[in-house]
């Protein structure tokens, strides 16, 4: 709160004792003068961000919401919430939020295209191969002729690479395999179902599952991009700023990666603290709470320098970027 001119303040000394001294009640007239100009104050720059209702930014955003990390970083943060991925895209594109979450891959696909996002990462968290318990899939080579269903399509991060992997050890995944593509859920009831023999999906449905029971994991794609001589600690999701509005807001770009780490920092170290976020969680039982819990705080990543961002161009060549049209380091958001 800034204070008030000090010949306000003078005004009013001299307007209380002239009161006082003529016995009149004039004083309820200055005050609300005095209050309205001690209270004046700027308002707090706004960030609009689009998240979808369940996804897992969400359950971050909502903590650093309710505990007042915004303000007390001096901005407001305004979370729009939609149904899907196309739409929280569709709204960064259009201009229509300031920020929204997306992969790795999305936002180098969009460079190429000609349009440069600004990238704070959000998790290193990229999925895993399930199968069932008594599943005799133990090794890459077990995947020849089997059934594997892969969430996210045929260019999914995840799924590229496992095909580049496995291509390491001479399997060729997309022509020794049945591979089915399809959304999360309906490819995790087909794994219960025994309807494939393994599934490639994302880290929240993985957990989901393994939460459940039932099943067991396979492989962790964190695990075989170290077998790729890339550290597993890479910030494959992140939050994406329009470079333009990046440049223009970079006080406020700041201010917000202050608050996001202060919240992964107190959900990391505080339990209790996602008792107020399980809601959204959507865990039916303590198991999958325990296994959503642990998950998340595996993801936090560490901040970017310049190692871990030369990782992240060397992780986009193999996924197949052209090296001249790589993101540049400076696309690449560390903290202040």
């Amino acid at each position: 709160m800034k204070p008030a001119p000090w010949f306000l303040t003078l005004s009013f000394a001299r307007a209380c004792l002239a009161a006082l001294r003529c016995g009149r009640v004039v004083l309820l007239a200055v005050v609300p003068l005095f209050v309205q100009a001690q209270g004046e104050a700027q308002p707090l720059p706004v960030l609009t961000l689009s998240v979808l209702q369940f996804g897992t930014p969400h359950w971050e955003l909502d903590h650093l919401k309710r505990h007042g990390l915004d303000k007390a970083n001096g901005f407001d943060l305004e979370v729009r919430l939609v149904a899907d991925l196309p739409a929280s895209r569709l709204a960064l594109s259009s201009g229509s939020v300031d920020g929204a979450v997306s992969d790795l891959l999305w936002a180098q696909a969009r460079y190429e295209a000609g349009t440069a996002y600004r990238y704070l990462p959000f998790s290193s968290q990229i999925g895993e191969v399930l199968v069932n318990d008594g599943s005799d899939i133990r090794t890459l080579a077990d995947l020849r002729g089997k059934r594997i269903g892969v969430a996210g399509g045929p260019d999914g991060l995840g799924w590229q690479l496992l095909q580049q992997v496995a291509a390491g050890q001479g399997i060729d995944l997309a022509r020794e395999a049945t591979v089915q593509y399809a959304a999360p859920p309906l490819l995790s009831q087909a794994l219960r179902r025994g309807q494939v023999d393994a599934l490639l999906t994302f880290w929240h449905f993985s957990a989901r599952l393994r939460g459940e029971g039932g099943v067991r994991i396979a492989f962790g794609l964190a695990d075989l991009i170290g077998t790729l001589g890339l550290d597993p600690d890479l910030p494959v999701l992140g939050y994406l700023f329009p470079q333009a509005w990046a440049i223009e807001h970079d006080d406020l770009l700041q201010r917000f990666s202050r608050a996001l780490r202060e919240t992964k920092d107190q959900l990391a170290s505080q339990p209790d603290l996602w008792q107020e976020i399980r809601p959204l969680m959507r865990a039916d039982n303590d198991a999958v709470f325990a296994a959503l819990h642990d998950s998340f705080i595996e993801g936090i990543p560490q901040p970017l320098d310049a190692a871990r961002i030369a990782a992240l161009h060397r992780l986009l060549l193999l996924t197949g970027a052209e090296p001249e049209k790589l993101m540049p380091a400076a696309l690449f958001q560390g903290e202040p």
